[in-house]
């Protein structure tokens, strides 16, 4: 399975200690350059900036060939890369938590999942407890609304 990722599902990880779930769920995954350049800024937790020096051996960085700007105005420069290179390599999914973000990868064909998505798959899995795992995204500033919680562990 080919999977491109976008910035904040793999800070969220890192920031949680599970970025292991990406390499149990998809073997490798594959990030462009600007994702690479969005978790070693400086703005980032340090713990995301030393990830990234040294990823691990699941994570590849890929130049996206076709620079071609989508949406400008509504999208970071990791996520225009992540959408390209998407759609240049055929992958067969895209990990994008950002609305607008997720509505260009629609309209463009790719599938879709975002960081609560990838939880629900690894306590599926039995990777992890989702409740403790809900509550530790909490802590480390992840939003969402509660009644979106609540119906991911009804449906567990």
């Amino acid at each position: 399975m080919i999977v491109v990722a976008d910035t904040s599902p793999i800070c969220y990880l890192l920031l949680i200690d599970k970025i292991d779930v990406l390499h149990h769920l998809y073997k490798c995954v594959i990030i462009p350059p600007a994702v690479a350049d969005e978790l070693g800024a400086p703005q980032a937790p340090l713990g995301v900036r030393n990830w990234i020096m040294n990823p691990p051996t699941w994570l590849q960085i890929q130049s996206v060939e076709n620079s071609e700007i989508i949406n400008p105005s509504k999208l970071d420069p990791g996520e225009q890369e992540a959408i390209l290179l998407a759609e240049q390599i055929n992958a067969d999914l895209i990990i994008l938590d950002d609305k607008a973000a997720r509505k260009v990868a629609a309209q463009l064909q790719l599938r879709t999942i975002g960081l609560l998505g990838i939880l629900k798959d690894a306590a599926n899995d039995g990777l992890l407890d989702l409740t403790a795992t809900f509550a530790q995204l909490r802590e480390a500033g992840f939003w969402v609304s509660p009644d979106l919680l609540d119906r991911l562990l009804q449906d567990l």
